[in-house]
């Protein structure tokens, strides 16, 4: 009398495989980026205080020109990309240090294994490109749907996400852009995919979905008294990664965007990013159920839409009391 565990179908369980050992991989390369970055301050050579990320264009390009026994900062200024916003007088003298045998030796080693690391992320990028061509169109089995050309993204692709046009790929697969909606990039989109798939037939509802991500107020009740509210926790990585991407709203000029810093002024933080998490799994549930389209309509609408409510309420507690609200003119200039 019990459901079984939800698993995927074989095909998105094998995408699923591929996808999380490219997040250990990932992992294992962001540790040795610290090793860098320890052996660098131990030269004291502050890099990091001159470019975004040593890991860039301009970073690499200087850490490999010491590992070729360049030593002169001006001259490794020079490694400087025209998109660097620090100038090469700045860089020079960020990179003024003593470069010892055995610091000069570690940061050798953890390039090199930053390299290796690098050439297996991009060999999972492309094993997950040919699971991912596997998967059926789903203009294949809707012929009737008028086929629409791509919108070009308006977001920055994440230096995390595959080597591989991913945001084609998945709109192909489901139908639907995922990317529409605010907060969810297309590495963010891949993670979930590949752990619930596609057939959201599995959950009859998006509340069911939401319960099974543990997104959803508890439901502790003895007596007909609620006892406790509290989320569920479930550490999944689906829930996770909505997690991450409600959290990445703290500034959007988006709807959703609103509706966490509303919820977060409210709640507070924890409160608030489960709560933003629970709408963009709603939102996910039914852009892949019923092949819907998610377009934002923008802060200044989320927020007339809460001035809305709250003046109703308003209205209706000051009847219920035998009042009469009346809006005050104010003069303008």
């Amino acid at each position: 009398m019990l459901n079984g565990a939800f698993r995927p179908d074989e095909q998105v369980c094998s995408l699923r495989s591929y996808r999380r050992q490219r997040d250990t991989l990932v992992g294992y390369r962001a540790s040795h980026i610290q090793h860098m970055q320890k052996a660098l301050r131990q030269m004291n050579l502050l890099l990091d205080n001159v470019v975004t990320d040593i890991t860039g264009k301009t970073g690499m390009t200087i850490i490999r020109a010491i590992l070729n026994g360049q030593r002169n900062p001006v001259e490794l200024a020079r490694y400087r990309d025209k998109h660097c916003k620090k100038s090469e007088e700045e860089i020079a003298k960020s990179l003024k240090g003593h470069y010892r045998d055995e610091h000069v030796f570690a940061l050798r080693q953890a390039v090199e294994l930053y390299d290796t690391y690098d050439e297996k992320i991009r060999a999972c990028d492309k094993a997950l490109e040919q699971k991912l061509n596997t998967f059926d169109s789903k203009d294949d089995k809707d012929s009737q749907k008028p086929s629409t050309p791509d919108k070009p993204s308006k977001k920055r692709k994440s230096r995390c996400a595959p080597d591989f046009d991913v945001r084609s790929e998945l709109n192909r697969v489901s139908g639907v852009d995922l990317t529409d909606i605010d907060g969810i990039d297309e590495n963010t989109a891949l993670k979930i995919v590949s752990e619930i798939g596609l057939d959201m037939s599995r959950w009859p509802s998006a509340k069911h979905f939401a319960s099974w991500l543990g997104l959803c107020p508890g439901t502790k009740i003895s007596g007909g008294k609620v006892l406790n509210r509290k989320t569920k926790r479930l550490p999944g990585a689906a829930a996770t990664a909505f997690r991450l991407a409600a959290y990445s709203l703290t500034r959007s000029k988006s709807a959703l965007g609103a509706y966490y810093r509303r919820m977060r002024s409210k709640l507070g933080a924890p409160k608030a990013i489960t709560a933003t998490a629970h709408k963009l799994a709603r939102l996910v549930y039914s852009m892949l159920k019923h092949g819907s389209q998610y377009v934002d309509e923008g802060q200044e609408y989320f927020e007339q839409r809460y001035r809305e409510r709250v003046l109703k309420t308003l209205k209706q507690k000051a009847k219920d009391m035998g009042f009469t609200l009346t809006p005050v003119e104010t003069a303008v200039g």
